[in-house]
C-alpha cells in the first residue's frame, strides 16, 4: 500500500533521459566546426580572460553575476498582419497563413534577439528544435547595438 501512495517519478526521469540521449547522439555525429562547443552544447561557460578598467572583484566574479538572470528563449514559426476582423472571425480550425514556408529554419529568439535559426524535432511526442546556425556574439552585439 505504501508503494501505491507515492508518485510514479520514473516517467519524468525517462523524458530527460531520452533528451539526454538525443543530445549525446547529436554531439557524437556532429562535432562543432571550430572544435569546442558552447554552453548550449553541454559545455561550462569559458571566462573572460582579462577585463580592462575592472576594479575591485575579478572578472570572473562579475560574469558569474549574469550567468542566472532568466530571460525568454522562443522559437518563431512566422509572423503574418491580419485585420482585426478577421481575428475576430477565428475559431476552432481556422487556419492562419503564416510568412514561413514549410521545411523553413526557424528563428530562435532571446528577449526578442534572434540568436539561432534551427529546425524541428520530436523526442517522445514533445518537440524541441535543433540548432542550425548560431550567430556569432559579436553580430549579436552589432545587432543590439543598433536597435
Amino acid at each position: 500500500m505504501a508503494s501505491e501512495d507515492k508518485p510514479d517519478e520514473s516517467a519524468a526521469d525517462d523524458g530527460m533521459a531520452d533528451w539526454a540521449e538525443a543530445l549525446l547522439e547529436q554531439k557524437a555525429t556532429e562535432p562543432s566546426a571550430d572544435g569546442q562547443g558552447g554552453v548550449l552544447a553541454g559545455d561550462a561557460p569559458k571566462p573572460f580572460s582579462s577585463m580592462s578598467g575592472s576594479v575591485g572583484d575579478s572578472p570572473m566574479h562579475d560574469i558569474n553575476m549574469v550567468l542566472d538572470i532568466p530571460v525568454q528563449l522562443s522559437v518563431e514559426l512566422g509572423r503574418t498582419k491580419v485585420p482585426i476582423k478577421h481575428i475576430l472571425q477565428l475559431g476552432q480550425g481556422s487556419v492562419v497563413e503564416l510568412d514561413a514556408l514549410a521545411g523553413e529554419p526557424m528563428d530562435v529568439l532571446v528577449n526578442g534577439y534572434l540568436i539561432a535559426q534551427g529546425e524541428v524535432v520530436v523526442v517522445n511526442d514533445k518537440f524541441g528544435i535543433r540548432l542550425t546556425d548560431v550567430v556569432t556574439p559579436s553580430e549579436r552585439l552589432r545587432r543590439v547595438s543598433k536597435s
